[in-house]
């Protein structure tokens, strides 16, 4: 693949310089801005990520903040999830729609007051989205996007690290819940989250002047945990399930093909903008849904649809694929007709390197 050409179109990240010392190998485009992809290699990076620990840059998770009187309404208007039980120093994961009840995003909504909140969003212009919707209601709400980049810890020594950094109280904050820590005098916002299933913690790093200070930091406190820097692994997020807004799910997919349904409380999340359509979802089914297939044989990196045959027939299509070390098999996410979603069913793929068989697994691997 050709090499995507250095422009302020697509922007650095306060950690970008510690990134590129690190010997970050390859990049790709998020939300205007560069997320690495690979440093030593896909697997090793994935062998090293479940053993030790890693410094992700992800300040390409930009934050749409919603800050008024009217933030609260303003949230709710944007997702299916009811957030009335929503406290200050929680976290949510929010499927947010549109008119249609199609996916439009799938962030972390962060409340850091009655009137103040962060939207941590996947690669989606949502910013704008939002600033329309605040705009033709009128609302008294400020959207727009903040000086914060977080930053991921991820690995099964990631709590030794952020204690040696910011203290044993940090290993008290629970999963998807936030606390406030001390940093050079600045003061920020830490969950317990990320895109793993390793565990870990993101910083949400207020002010683009402390990003290589905070990177080197890190460093020098996790030298003997053999800390490197990192990045959301392909290989490890397909075992785990974590889908990837744009590749496995987009605007044409509703959360409830997505495997989200749990998330959405239709029925008493009053005034979101895809509640009526949500509720005709809900009440039907979705005709089609995500699924953990494995697939047999060589394939190559997965960068298009694939289709999912039966017969002859397309019944799905696979939108991630990557060869697990850990489970000897080709580990895969689908989006499966009903008519074929169910565990063990035998499909074929059409790949690039020609069909390939595949099964529908029960659940995920991690």
């Amino acid at each position: 693949m050709a090499t995507i050409a250095p422009s302020r179109r697509v922007r650095r990240t306060p950690f970008s310089a510690g990134v590129e010392a690190a010997g970050v190998k390859g990049y790709t485009v998020y939300n205007r801005m560069l997320l690495p992809t690979v440093f030593e290699s896909i697997t090793a990076d994935y062998r090293h990520l479940k053993e030790h620990v890693q410094v992700w840059d992800v300040a390409c998770e930009r934050q749409v903040e919603l800050r008024g009187p009217d933030a609260g309404r303003l949230i709710q208007m944007l997702t299916p999830r009811d957030l009335r039980g929503m406290l200050a120093g929680q976290c949510y994961y929010v499927p947010m729609v549109d008119e249609t009840g199609g996916m439009l995003n799938d962030p972390v909504a962060v409340k850091l007051s009655e009137d103040r909140y962060w939207i941590s969003i996947a690669d989606s212009d949502l910013l704008l989205w939002v600033k329309a919707v605040a705009l033709g209601y009128r609302l008294d709400v400020l959207v727009d996007e903040p000086d914060v980049s977080p930053l991921a810890i991820q690995g099964p020594k990631a709590d030794a690290l952020m204690a040696r950094v910011f203290g044993d109280a940090v290993l008290a904050v629970k999963f998807f819940r936030f606390g406030w820590f001390d940093f050079q005098g600045r003061s920020l916002a830490i969950a317990r989250s990320g895109y793993s299933k390793q565990g870990g913690y993101e910083i949400y790093v207020e002010g683009g002047d402390i990003g290589m200070p905070l990177w080197d930091a890190l460093f020098a406190a996790g030298e003997d945990l053999q800390v490197r820097a990192g990045c959301p692994n392909l290989i490890e997020r397909i075992e785990g399930g974590l889908l990837s807004y744009g590749n496995d799910m987009t605007r044409d997919n509703t959360p409830h093909e997505c495997g989200l349904g749990k998330f959405c409380n239709t029925h008493t999340a009053i005034g979101c903008i895809g509640r009526d359509a949500l509720l005709r979802v809900a009440k039907e089914g979705p005709v089609q849904q995500v699924r953990a297939i494995s697939i047999a044989g060589e394939i190559p990196p997965c960068d298009r649809v694939w289709p999912l045959m039966v017969g002859g027939k397309k019944v799905g299509q696979v939108t991630s694929a990557a060869a697990s070390p850990d489970f000897g098999t080709n580990v895969a996410i689908g989006m499966v007709r009903m008519t074929h979603w169910d565990a063990g069913t035998a499909l074929e793929v059409e790949t690039p390197l020609g069909m390939r068989p595949a099964t529908v697994q029960n659940k995920f691997w991690i």
